[in-house]
């Protein structure tokens, strides 16, 4: 697909006319109910006390009718689903558009002691987070976060392979992430987990023979005092003698049926999903691996789902009167349906969490494949053992509209430094986040925003937005020392030996000239001992000596030019040192000096 607005637009209105279809559908059904109702209700009424007619009349009445709800309740939950698809391409649409900013943002991932998270708007208001999520489950936005910022390079061809053919299931995703959109539960899945793992049977093994074989006489009993052979007396006895058992383990089963009604939902709606990754053919390394994973008992995981949650529906029918007296009574009910909770909890907690493991992760990298569809000339990267770690042709920010963006050719060795200097608004800061940005991409199996990229995987760090805390009364410049002890200590503590790739803006912002001139020349120095690979933005051209003492360093630029009393920018990455600064200009221009 090679013009995913297009795409989207048409399928907007595919699914339009197919929610109208069905709301026709539902109303007529609708309609249709109720003329059933009224005349079982006028039949039975003109057939009053004339038996069996009236029998029959209420009975294929009551049935039919019930078969009508029973329909009206499908046709209603095709249109949700259609519904929230309608949803799904509307929001495809106005993203593509550059509207993207009602959108989660992710806040709450913001982790200013990670390795990166804070610094190149991975998360937050605008972020990359916001643009590219469309999980429809916590489980889901959380398993999405975690991929951008683990910051693994292992396995990225598989993780491009799996990207790449969910890609092309555009429908398919979209019919799981809108059944997703339909769940609502109580609880997280991480309570449930927890839950099932740590719990602990309370009723006695022996007590599900029991409840059979006094259902079993129950059955006998019935029959006999129907023959006329026992007197009723006896199944009256006997009923107050299964009141007696069942009142005896009333407290334990109380306990686990508010305990259970608390994850039905969940597992009545998780079935679904489940169903839909077991059905669904795979190509993709990963993605088989994680099918068979569902797969892996006896029965699929969906049907074992879709059981619990009938063994908890029918735990819940002690709500019902009928059922709460003459069902236990009778036949122990609850504490049937109580051992059957236990028995599924046994035979399942070893691996139930992975299973809800495996839908957040679908949920997950469904949004990375979104977001592949949606940029079909993005490059993936191509994996090289080279000595460049970064060979990429019109590289640029993947969040900047094609039309405004000024892309550009970069080229990095391993164990070179880059120190970028440039003009106020030059675009320094934006180039770091775009390289940043581009290495997190790569690591996770996305496309990058580039004509061609070749990339030896690296780890990234990064010190570009710290700042003060008054709660741990922290000056700025403390913080920033904090942030440099943190980059040193993790290259000096990888006893792997895995690269880095280190990305500092501005180091030493919180004290003087002279002095943060001294600091950080040491500093570069040290990291390039280390082997590192990076690049440095700085308004201190005094660093671009660093050029002359070290062959690992090279000085680039980001120029500014004064045209007809207006400044010019042309966000082109050159070698050299920049030599046209503007804070003078602006601040004339602006009229805040004269």
């Amino acid at each position: 697909m090679n013009n995913p607005l297009e795409f989207y637009k048409s399928r907007k209105r595919e699914l339009e006319k197919e929610a109208l279809n069905l709301k026709k559908k539902l109303t007529n059904l609708g309609v249709f109910r109720l003329s059933v109702f009224v005349t079982t209700c006028f039949l039975s009424y003109l057939t009053f006390g004339n038996y069996p007619d009236v029998f029959i009349i209420a009975f294929l009445g009551i049935a039919f009718f019930s078969f009508l709800v029973f329909k009206y309740i499908k046709l209603k939950k095709e249109k949700a689903i259609v519904d929230a698809k309608i949803k799904m391409n509307i929001t495809e649409i106005r993203v593509l558009n550059g509207d993207f900013h009602q959108l989660d943002t992710g806040k709450e991932f913001t982790n200013p002691l990670h390795f990166y998270s804070n610094d190149i708007d991975l998360f937050g208001k605008g972020s990359f987070f916001q643009y590219t999520n469309r999980t429809t489950t916590n489980e889901g936005k959380i398993a999405l976060a975690k991929l951008l910022t683990e910051n693994k390079t292992d396995a990225i061809l598989a993780k491009q392979e799996a990207i790449n053919e969910l890609s092309k299931k555009i429908k398919w995703r979209q019919h799981f992430s809108a059944l997703a959109s339909l769940v609502t539960v109580k609880n997280k899945t991480n309570f449930i987990v927890k839950w099932i793992v740590n719990y602990k049977s309370v009723f006695p093994n022996i007590l599900p023979k029991i409840q059979f074989i006094f259902s079993f006489i129950s059955l006998i009993l019935i029959g006999c005092i129907s023959f006329g052979f026992l007197s009723f007396n006896i199944l009256v006895a006997w009923f107050f003698i299964g009141l007696f058992i069942t009142g005896k383990f009333i407290k334990k089963t109380n306990h686990l049926y508010s305990e259970t009604d608390k994850v039905r939902e969940t597992f009545k709606q998780y079935h679904q999903l489940l169903n839909e990754i077991e059905n669904e053919n795979f190509k993709a390394k990963h993605l088989i691996e994680k099918q068979k994973i569902i797969q892996s008992e006896e029965k699929k995981a969906s049907q074992i789902f879709k059981e619990f949650a009938k063994i908890l529906d029918a735990f819940d029918n002690r709500n019902n009167i009928i059922i709460a007296v003459a069902g236990n009574g009778l036949f122990l009910w609850e504490i049937a349906n109580a051992c059957k909770v236990e028995k599924w909890i046994k035979t399942y907690k070893h691996t139930v969490e992975k299973w809800f493991e495996v839908v957040a992760y679908f949920d997950a990298q469904n949004s990375l494949a979104n977001f592949k569809f949606n940029h079909p000339t993005f490059a993936f990267p191509q994996i090289t053992p080279s000595k460049e770690i970064i060979k990429a042709t019109h590289l640029g920010h993947p969040l900047l509209h094609a039309d405004k963006r000024i892309d550009n050719d970069f080229i990095i060795n391993k164990e070179e430094f880059f120190i970028v200097t440039g003009a106020n608004m030059a675009g320094k800061s934006t180039f770091l986040r775009t390289v940043s940005l581009s290495i997190v991409m790569a690591n996770c199996g996305l496309p990058v925003c580039a004509k061609h990229y070749e990339y030896q995987p690296i780890k990234l760090i990064t010190s570009m937005r710290t700042t003060d805390s008054l709660t741990e009364d922290e000056s700025y410049f403390y913080s920033e020392l904090k942030r440099l002890k943190f980059i040193v200590d993790e290259i000096d503590a990888d006893v792997f030996g895995k690269e880095y790739f280190i990305i500092l803006d501005e180091i030493l912002k919180g004290t003087n000239s002279k002095d943060k001139a001294i600091g950080s020349k040491k500093f570069v120095e040290k990291l390039t001992k280390s082997k590192s690979t990076g690049i440095i933005a700085t308004h201190d051209v005094s660093l671009c000596a660093l050029e002359d003492d070290f062959s690992e360093i090279k000085n680039y630029y980001f120029d500014a030019k004064i045209n007809n009393n207006e400044l010019y920018f042309d966000y082109i990455f050159k070698k050299g040192i920049c030599k046209n600064m503007n804070a003078s200009f602006l601040l004339k221009k602006m009229e805040i000096i004269d």
